[in-house]
């Protein structure tokens, strides 16, 4: 019956009755809802007034996404704002979908359009980028990786030590490394970290979560010389 309602139901009447059915004695007054030109797949949801006025925006890229699809982020947002644990279905349902080929590819798309993406440069004050990938590069990888826009982060994080960036082809290391008493060993460890992300894509699995960190990926990460010592002194910075 519900799937069949879907067929008549705008995207406000989509979130006016999971809210029914999660707080059925709550009196809900207006839902609002706002497609935002967003960089990723972002969706977020507030409420006013004694939560009788919803406020959902959703990224733009999910506009045209089917009623189905529209009813799971309704479940998944709805719960998460009154913190309950959303149905398994529908969490896997928005999965397959924003998993899909063509989905992916225009996020990704987007994000290079929409996104900043901060080049500062390859070359710090005590180590090379450009000249560090290319060494790895020969080393590991029989230098057949092609190279993607190196840079330092503009500030010495310690949250993201260092990341891959596609839709920007980018590899951003923390200038927290980027000192005289930080050893070559550790930060050549994190750039040939992201530079596996280069050799084993993100994979995506039918009915399952895509899989970042694939098994073969953690192989080659083994093989880095001095990978356990690396590792733990990764783990120490706080």
């Amino acid at each position: 019956m519900i799937q069949t309602s879907l067929l008549f139901e705008s995207v406000e009447d989509i979130y006016r009755r999971v809210f029914r059915e999660l707080k059925p004695r709550t009196a809900l007054h207006e839902v609002h809802i706002n497609f935002r030109p967003y960089v990723h797949l972002d969706s977020n949801i507030r409420f006013d007034h004694d939560k009788k006025v919803m406020k959902v925006r959703i990224s733009d890229q999910l506009e045209s996404a089917p009623a189905a699809i529209q009813e799971a982020l309704a479940w998944m947002l709805l719960c998460k704002i009154f913190r309950k644990e959303a149905p398994e279905h529908y969490k896997q349902r928005y999965s397959l979908y924003t998993d899909r080929a063509d989905v992916r590819e225009k996020s990704l798309l987007l994000r290079r359009v929409r996104g900043r993406k901060q080049i500062v440069s390859a070359q710090g004050g005590t180590f090379d980028l450009d000249e560090m990938f290319e060494d790895l590069n020969r080393r590991f990888f029989d230098g057949l990786l092609p190279r993607p826009q190196l840079t330092w982060s503009p500030k010495r994080s310690r949250r993201m030590l260092g990341h891959w960036d596609p839709a920007h082809n980018a590899i951003v290391i923390s200038k927290i490394f980027d000192h005289p008493k930080v050893p070559r060993f550790l930060v050549e460890y994190v750039m040939y970290h992201e530079m596996l992300h280069l050799k084993h894509p993100v994979e995506h699995r039918v009915g399952r979560r895509r899989l970042v960190h694939t098994k073969a990926f953690y192989e080659d990460e083994r093989k880095f010389p001095r990978y356990k010592e690396a590792v733990a002194l990764v783990k120490r910075i706080d």
